[in-house]
């Protein structure tokens, strides 16, 4: 059992820390579906003495209690929490994929805390001005988000479904995903250390039910809570122009909005490319130029 605080609305929210207990903190917001095991391989983290890893389970994954009708937002409200009972003063945050939405969140809420963020592989708002949201994602993907908005019951039983087969054979659910991929993104993901890091990634997120995927998909859908446009704090966006799980417009769109913003995108990177820039990602994470003030 991992260790827990109690939040205000009661619910438990999980988490786990790694590294250096006196390090850089530099805290995890996991994809969609995840959980804390998702962000930074193992062998990544042993090769970073002087950082501090934290990661939670979000609402209804893993061993989080659910909160459900959560906007994106709520991370920010969850990560203060959770800083504050580590006592914690300044912090970055990293988020994969579906957390780095999340990530952005805590940059815009708590910029008096997040010294830098970095968001790799992520979406952009579904009310973004002036992006066709679904322009270049795989058939699979559009398909899946628009049932989510057009027939939310239906989603909601398919999305249990699936947790289910994965619970009884995440490697199949692994095997089965690959087909979408990237060549980039299979080698990567074929990688022992990744192979191993996804499966627990996945079993783990979803060992009691898939309200945390649900609740994840229908707030990545809705208005976040926050706009992009209002961040102050440094982000770093990390994007691969052939990923078809969050097309490049979303990065290019985010790269225009966000005022601090340092884009940088890979030319030949797809979705699971981002795990290969994570020691740049936590290199530029952890510095500390005066311009961080």
């Amino acid at each position: 059992m991992p260790n827990g605080i109690r939040m205000r609305d009661g619910r438990r929210l999980a988490f786990e820390e790694w590294g250096d207990p006196g390090g850089t903190p530099v805290v995890l917001l996991h994809g969609t579906p995840g959980c804390r095991h998702g962000v930074v391989p193992r062998e990544v983290m042993d090769e970073r003495p002087g950082v501090r890893f934290i990661a939670h389970d979000r609402p209804g994954y893993g061993d989080s209690d659910r909160g459900p009708g959560r906007r994106v937002a709520q991370a920010a409200r969850d990560v203060a929490a959770l800083a504050d009972a580590l006592k914690l003063g300044r912090f970055a945050v990293l988020g994969l994929s579906g957390g780095a939405p999340h990530a952005l969140a805590c940059a815009a809420l708590l910029p008096s805390r997040v010294r830098r963020a970095a968001a790799l592989a992520g979406l952009a708002p579904p009310v973004a001005e002036g992006l066709n949201w679904f322009e270049g994602m795989a058939t699979s993907h559009v398909e899946e988000y628009t049932r989510a908005l057009t027939e939310p019951v239906d989603f909601a039983d398919r999305l249990a479904a699936r947790a289910a087969a994965i619970r009884a054979d995440p490697a199949q659910f692994l095997a089965s995903m690959r087909d979408g991929l990237t060549d980039s993104d299979r080698r990567i993901v074929s990688t022992p250390a990744v192979s191993d890091m996804l499966l627990r990634n996945y079993r783990e997120a979803l060992s009691t039910s898939a309200y945390g995927w649900l609740d994840d998909t229908l707030a990545l859908l809705s208005h976040w809570g926050f706009d992009p446009a209002g961040i102050t704090r440094p982000v770093l966006l990390w994007h691969g122009t052939e990923d078809t799980f969050s097309p490049v417009a979303h990065f290019e769109w985010l790269a225009r909005h966000i005022p601090r913003a340092r884009p940088v995108l890979d030319p030949k990177g797809g979705h699971f490319s981002a795990l290969e820039a994570l020691p740049d990602v936590l290199d530029w994470l952890c510095a500390t130029p005066r311009t961080d003030t």
